[in-house]
């Protein structure tokens, strides 16, 4: 992924002044190279105005001494205003290949200084730097800009660019730059979230992000201002749109202390595209988010899953499965995302056991799978709802087919191994379906939109081995290439892989790992789980490593613990459970990469996940943990954070819980 770091930070020595003491600020280089700098104005910035809606009248200062402290580097200076003096000081020590620095603000005016924004602020070198940030902003997000340019953030590195957002937005907390110049690396600050005392917001938090000039850009801390897509004070608090979330600016009171702890890094890379996946890794080892005794239970989670599945189960003489939606007046069998209905076929035949041996399994498996694998296919797939009251079907779209195919194509390898089940009508139909992808991929034509035809390359990969097909393998792997080609180097990120967005997104990136994790077990070779790697590290980047303090409302009631929960997209800027899916596959990546973290990861998130399950086994899918929302009270921005919309409860989120748990099972893993 990157070459060892040449030199991870060095302290640059300067006379400031004609005294015989030496100052010094910190410089991190690669080789002879400068590449990350404070700014030259001054290691510290403070505004003390506000207009048009930012910060303005800046004050700089810089560091007048420099003494040691064990490990410690402390640089202290004073900032001088008509109505006091800051003193500010910092401490830098090397850690866990980091240089870590505490950042020290201390007011000794008499009076209160209003209108202040404090900051931290380093500079780093090169042109037209890309920017990665976790959840929010991946490469500019260019499918995104191009589809649906006011539903995301975009951000390209031309000078005047800013992309700031609440700490509280990040599931993991860091900002880092690309450089694929002469010289290729990636530049990287990673904060430690806090929020501020503030009189006028009660839910004040820093904000972090990235700023493009001219030769270079800044990695940006602030306290509070927050700015994306040349709109200033506004958050992203809605699917296609924003709210103004102005007047950020903090009210100091005498002798008051503010300290921002945060993390610079720099380090070379081989290939492009590549500069994220250090800092997702570090992120992963400085939070270590593994704790999992205040999480509910993997047996807990599976019997509630169970319970509320039986009560979506639908039958009549005409159709078997499981209703999509809440609603009785609204019946749906629903294949692939987001009814999953298909996927109990599998889950059910393997966790049948833990499940008591409830007699309505063998039922529904029978029934439902049997159902399901008469939809009709034909040469361009085949439709995924089936309307109960109509008796139609409609929809054939990739995600929800590759998704289908890849449950039914495990309830059949299931079925053959236990015998308690009659798979041959799904044998038929998971035939006739890999027959229609594979002659889409391998035709000279395929040219897929987005990354969401990926998920045709896992259930191909297993029909290739239950159907003993050559032509399913050859599929799988030009898909896998084909991807691995258009996206590895992160000038069009994994996206396409949701319903209702048309950017990046994580279920884009999970369709890549998946596919690229089978074809790797199918050959063996170590490219596709490089690819893989890459991939996963992209979907990881959405897991939430820390747990967001949450103000009061629906997620404080429950003390709700948001490590091991995912990011939907840079458009949907809510939690939801759909990491969960991919559990397993991180987990596998662990054994195969000997990568511990990974392993633990997977069991956290399968577990917290579990979170807000009530009592009749029913849970929401929008967890907002920062300022968005889509559901409720959507007028209110400082009221839209804390939020929970527990009432869609659309079925995949219970069928994830159980498709992850029996892989689990077979795979001897003890959640």
């Amino acid at each position: 992924m990157r070459k060892s770091i040449i030199i991870i930070a060095i302290f640059l020595i300067t006379n400031l002044f004609s005294t015989a003491q030496t100052i010094q600020v910190p410089v991190l280089k690669l080789g002879d190279q400068t590449i990350i700098t404070p700014p030259p104005e001054g290691l510290w910035s403070i505004a003390t105005s506000w207009e048009n809606d930012w910060p303005t009248n800046w004050h700089h200062a810089s560091p007048v001494k420099t003494e040691q402290s064990g490990d410690w580097q402390i640089v202290s200076g004073e900032l001088a205003l008509p109505q006091g003096i800051w003193k500010i000081c910092d401490a830098y020590r090397h850690e866990n290949g980091m240089l870590k620095c505490i950042r020290r603000f201390e007011w000794t005016g008499k009076q209160a200084i209003d209108s202040v924004t404090l900051s931290v602020r380093f500079r780093v070198a090169g042109d037209h730097l890309q920017a990665f940030l976790p959840g929010i902003l991946y490469y500019g997000n260019p499918s995104g800009y191009k589809n649906t340019p006011d539903c995301v953030a975009h951000y390209f590195g031309n000078p005047g660019e800013m992309a700031i957002f609440e700490d509280h937005r990040f599931p993991m907390p860091f900002a880092c730059l690309e450089s694929t110049g002469a010289t290729r690396f990636g530049a990287v600050i990673h904060t430690v979230p806090s929020s501020l005392r503030d009189q006028k917001l009660y839910d004040h938090w820093w904000s972090m992000g990235v700023t493009a000039h001219e030769g270079y850009s800044e990695l940006t801390l602030l306290s509070g201002p927050i700015t994306y897509n040349d709109q200033r004070s506004v958050a992203k608090a809605h699917q296609c749109g924003t709210m103004k979330y102005g007047n950020t600016y903090i009210n100091v009171k005498p002798g008051a202390i503010i300290e921002k702890t945060f993390y610079l890094d720099l380090y070379q890379i081989d290939k492009q595209g590549t500069a994220f996946q250090k800092p997702v890794h570090d992120a992963i080892s400085m939070y270590k988010p593994f704790y999992s005794d205040d999480l509910p239970s993997a047996s807990e989670i599976i019997k509630s899953k169970f319970l509320f599945a039986k009560s979506r189960w639908t039958e009549s003489d005409l159709y078997a499965g499981f209703n999509m939606y809440p609603w009785i007046d609204r019946p749906e069998i629903v294949m692939g995302w987001c009814g999953q209905a298909e996927s109990p076929g599998y889950a059910l035949q393997i966790l049948k056991d833990q499940l008591n041996n409830d007699p309505a399994i063998d039922h529904m498996v029978q029934k439902s799978m049997d159902f399901l694998t008469t939809y009709p296919v034909s040469a361009d797939g085949f439709p995924v709802i089936y309307n109960v009251n109509k008796k139609t079907f409609d929809n054939k779209d990739p995600v929800s087919m590759g998704q289908a195919m890849y449950s039914i194509a495990k309830a059949i390898e299931s079925a053959r191994m236990n015998k308690r089940y009659d798979c041959s009508k799904w044998e038929t139909f998971l035939k006739k379906a890999c027959d229609f992808a594979a002659n889409r991929i391998l035709s000279i034509n395929w040219t897929p939109r987005s990354t969401a035809e990926g998920f045709y390359i896992a259930p191909l990969c297993i029909a290739s081995k239950l159907f003993k097909s050559d032509q399913y393998q050859l599929a799988a792997i030009k898909a896998a290439k084909y991807y691995a080609a258009r996206h590895l180097d992160m000038k069009e990120p994994y996206w396409g892989g949701t319903l209702d967005a048309s950017g990046e997104d994580k279920e884009g990136a999970w369709a890549a790992f998946q596919g690229f994790l089978s074809v790797y077990e199918l050959t063996k070779e170590q490219q596709y789980l490089d690819w893989a790697k890459h991939a996963c590290d992209v979907c990881l980047s959405y897991t939430v490593v820390w747990d967001i303090p949450l103000p009061p409302g629906r997620l404080a009631d429950h003390q709700f613990k948001t490590r091991g929960w995912t990011m939907v997209s840079p458009q949907n800027q809510h939690l939801d459970v759909f990491g969960v899916f991919f559990t397993p596959d991180i987990y596998q990546l662990g054994v195969y990469t000997k990568n511990e973290d990974l392993k633990r990861l997977a069991k956290v998130m399968f577990r917290s996940c579990g979170q807000l399950t009530d009592p009749y086994g029913s849970q929401g899918e929008q967890i907002q943990e920062t300022n968005f929302g889509q559901a409720g009270e959507l007028n209110d921005v400082y009221r839209l954070r804390g939020g929970y919309a527990e009432h869609w409860t659309v079925f995949w989120i219970t069928a994830h819980f159980l498709n992850a748990a029996a892989r689990f099972e077979e795979m001897g893993v003890e959640l």
